[in-house]
């Protein structure tokens, strides 16, 4: 892999909601403006496929299959683009659904990612409705010479998840959100894509929903935890240039995945 491999991310802040076939569309135009301007890798939020607030019994009759509609026009969406999408998708799990993220290019599916940590806290039950992830060796996808990792929102908050990904090779972390508003939630979510950041030396690439029920602040933050890309609480994109160098150089000076004491320790 070369040090100066580089790659054009794109993190698309947008509000699903309870048309997909809407939701397919604004995926399509957000991702046409995102190419339009360099971009390689598109990120969209948590539950792009489908999403009402607050959530009931429409979930499972409005999940799909891997081989669905949603799954289908992200691939239509990333050939025609020449890129890669990440999103999340209502998946189809009997009487519950998966909270599941989709990594999709021209090819078809390169990789998902289910979310492990449900939203059982600040008086919500993500639970009542979504069947958890199951542990295993994550997946990962190489694109544009970066190896990205993916995890979902509540995810977030428990360290050791991040830890896994990179003691699988992950270079940059992408975190698709539904970050709910609340007292300082906004604080928690900066601080804690920061936080992953550093603590792992890799990128962290945040997808939220804007306001007025998620926080907003999509971001791409760097490897020493500095935002250079943005969005704000609306609608909208950011984008920004990611390099295998700058995770080398900041490894190099930082040595802290070398030093860590337990569990599988990276190369």
């Amino acid at each position: 892999m070369s040090e100066t491999a580089a790659l054009t991310v794109a993190v698309c802040q947008f509000s699903p909601t309870a048309s997909r076939a809407d939701n397919r569309a604004r995926i399509a135009e957000l991702t046409a403006d995102a190419a339009v301007r360099g971009a390689r890798l598109m990120v969209f939020p948590e539950y792009s496929s489908y999403f009402v607030d607050p959530m009931d019994a429409t979930l499972a009759a409005n999940s799909e299959s891997l081989d669905g509609d949603f799954v289908g026009a992200l691939q239509a969406t990333a050939s025609a683009h020449d890129v890669t999408i990440i999103a999340g998708l209502v998946e189809s799990a009997g009487d519950r659904v998966r909270n599941t993220l989709v990594a999709m290019d021209a090819a078809g599916l390169r990789a998902t990612y289910r979310k492990q940590h449900l939203y059982d806290a600040f008086g919500q039950t993500e639970s009542d409705w979504i069947e958890a992830g199951e542990l295993g060796a994550p997946e990962t996808l190489d694109v544009g010479g970066l190896r990205i990792a993916m995890m979902t929102c509540y995810d977030l908050r428990f360290p050791e998840v991040a830890r896994t990904l990179v003691d699988v090779g992950a270079d940059v972390i992408v975190v698709p959100a539904e970050w709910v508003r609340g007292p300082l939630k906004e604080h928690h979510w900066t601080t804690l894509l920061a936080a992953r950041a550093i603590e792992n030396t890799v990128y962290v690439v945040s997808a939220d929903h804007p306001t007025p029920i998620g926080v907003g602040h999509s971001q791409i933050v760097d490897p020493q935890g500095v935002v250079i890309a943005g969005v704000g609480t609306a609608e909208g994109i950011a984008v920004a240039e990611l390099t295998k160098d700058a995770v080398t150089r900041v490894r190099e000076v930082n040595p802290v995945l070398r030093l860590r004491r337990y569990g599988v320790v990276p190369r």
